[in-house]
């Protein structure tokens, strides 16, 4: 019996190294991944739930293309972009949760400029290009 369990430990170690030769380079999971698993795990619940065909049918294909998705994002050998996609979901997260600030895009360069809320219209300069522009908050 002793045999059997080093051959299972052997297995065991040589799977989880096989893993992570597979895994190497890939991207991985993030915030986002977990967001469209949750959203694919409740579109599935709902598929159960719900009796009508077509809505059954349309909510267990949306759960399975979003759990496709997941999947071909943590499977992706293209980190950089992964990773811009992880960081825009993360800085929307951050606007709903923000509610003490306005965000806006410059209208030259695109940087995003947090300004207070609830001081009508200011002009607002762009930390990285200097242009002024005007915006209500």
């Amino acid at each position: 019996m002793k045999g059997f369990g080093n051959w299972l430990r052997r297995l065991g170690e040589n799977l989880s190294a096989a893993i992570r030769r597979f895994m190497m380079g890939r991207y991985g999971t993030d915030k986002l991944n977990i967001a469209i698993l949750v959203a694919g795990l409740i579109a599935s619940v709902l598929s159960v739930i719900i009796k009508f065909p077509l809505l059954n049918l349309i909510f267990m294909a949306l759960s399975y293309a979003l759990m496709g998705w997941a999947l071909f994002r943590m499977l992706s050998r293209n980190t950089y972009k992964r990773y811009r996609e992880n960081r825009k979901y993360l800085m929307l997260v951050q606007q709903f949760k923000d509610r003490e600030h306005r965000y806006y895009d410059c209208p030259r360069c695109r940087q995003q400029v947090r300004v207070p809320r609830g001081k009508g219209k200011i002009s607002i300069t762009c930390p990285k290009c200097k242009v002024k522009f005007i915006r209500k908050t």
